[in-house]
């Protein structure tokens, strides 16, 4: 009874409850004459709770990069992790590029459902910072007025800089500062976790706006776009394990078969860091010995995550065809740069605490506003089973290819 009590209050079954209520709710709303009244109350309750999670999006992100790359700095001590980190950069922001082009590629193939632009109207969607002068303010003259703007282009370039920076200062003076980043990050997490916690009630006017311009129709939207990222998703793991057993020739078949015992506690469990130990069991399969496995492994369960990157590319490539705002070359472009950036820095943070962390960035640096995204963070438990299993098979990937070089080096293969 406790058991269930507890499974009943985890965040994301509030959440989606609140989800479903809202939807609901505005759905026998429209048609009953007091649309503009309830909408009234609604949708600044809901602007309240949205701006409440949005304030902390460039203090956690900053705060989370630069910690998370003089981390990833200071772990590229030996030729193995430097040949994890490279092929971690890599993949990182081919898997974004992927990500955000089979989104547009199956958005093509199979549109959006009709009426899914009620979806924007339904919130209120304020007007939205636009990507196109990306280029000219790459490099902020002022980091304080970039912050203040929301220029998360130049704001993770800064970061970024400053974490290698860190890097090259006294180990102790650097460490010191990377700790002090590090705490304003989990003060932030904590801010997080209490409007998280308030977040039924967000999600319900939100959600509630949704129901009384869409109707039922809402449902469809939502499982359309669970679909397209979970596709996404699935996309990136058959590319992991082709790359893997073509690239690594293990063999793609082999490569699969190893993978298998740990994709299966992936989805299970959610957990990368919960799959650790079942990768670590597949190195001999995939012909790495176990030194090389213990290096990369665990760099790989804290900074490497392929599937996540790219889906969150996706994400905000559905969103833009939501708010009809274009995505070019460009935006594609910088779009993935940021995705692969920001997903060093969400080292161990929980689905519902990173969703909004690591897509909202992405979503400001391509000119796509954010105002759905906590409606799509009620929905996120089941995409990110799908998530959790592209990054375990994009980690056994990259132990298979670093740790290939390794023991063709030593003449251990």
């Amino acid at each position: 009874m406790i058991a269930g009590r507890i499974a009943l209050n985890t965040p994301p079954v509030r959440l989606l409850a609140a989800l479903a209520a809202g939807l609901v709710g505005g759905a026998i709303a429209n048609g009953t004459g007091y649309e503009a009244d309830l909408l009234a109350v609604a949708r600044p309750v809901g602007k309240l709770w949205l701006n409440a999670l949005t304030m902390t999006v460039v203090p956690l992100v900053t705060a989370l990069l630069i910690a998370g790359v003089f981390e990833a700095g200071q772990s590229g001590g030996n030729a193995i992790s430097r040949r994890a980190l490279t092929w971690f950069a890599g993949l990182l922001v081919a898997a974004s590029l992927i990500g955000g082009c089979a989104a547009l590629l199956l958005l093509e193939v199979w549109p959006l459902p009709e009426g899914a632009s009620g979806l924007a109207a339904g919130t209120g969607v304020p007007a939205s910072g636009q990507a196109e002068d990306w280029v000219d303010n790459i490099v902020p003259a002022n980091i304080v007025s970039a912050a203040a703007s929301t220029a998360m282009v130049p704001l993770v370039l800064f970061a970024m800089l400053f974490g290698f920076a860190l890097t090259r200062i006294e180990r102790d003076l650097g460490a010191g500062l990377a700790r002090v980043f590090r705490a304003i990050a989990e003060v932030m997490l904590v801010i997080v976790g209490w409007v998280l916690w308030i977040g039924p009630v967000g999600v319900f006017a939100l959600a509630f706006g949704v129901g009384i311009t869409l109707g039922a129709g809402a449902a469809g939207v939502l499982l359309h776009y669970i679909i397209v990222i979970i596709i996404v998703c699935l996309a990136i793991a058959l590319i992991m394990n082709l790359l893997a057993g073509i690239g690594g020739r293990s063999g793609v078949l082999a490569f699969a078969r190893g993978a298998m015992p740990a994709q299966t506690v992936a989805m299970s469990t959610q957990s990368s860091l919960a799959s650790l130990p079942v990768m670590m069991a597949a190195a001999p399969a995939m012909k790495v010995d176990g030194a090389a496995a213990g290096i990369i492994l665990p760099l790989a369960v804290s900074l490497f995550r392929a599937a996540s990157a790219a889906a969150n590319v996706a994400v905000a490539v559905y969103l833009a065809q939501v708010h009809g705002v274009p995505v070019t070359a460009a935006s594609l472009i910088v779009g993935a740069l940021v995705a692969a950036a920001v997903s060093v820095g969400a080292v161990g943070l929980p689905a519902q605490v990173s969703f909004f962390a690591v897509i909202a960035p992405v979503c400001i640096a391509m000119g796509v506003p954010v105002t759905l995204l906590p409606l799509l963070l009620a929905i996120e438990t089941i995409p990110d089973v799908f998530r959790t299993l592209g990054n375990v098979t994009a980690d056994i990937a990259v132990m298979r290819l670093a740790g290939k070089d390794r023991a063709s080096a030593t003449g251990t293969e």
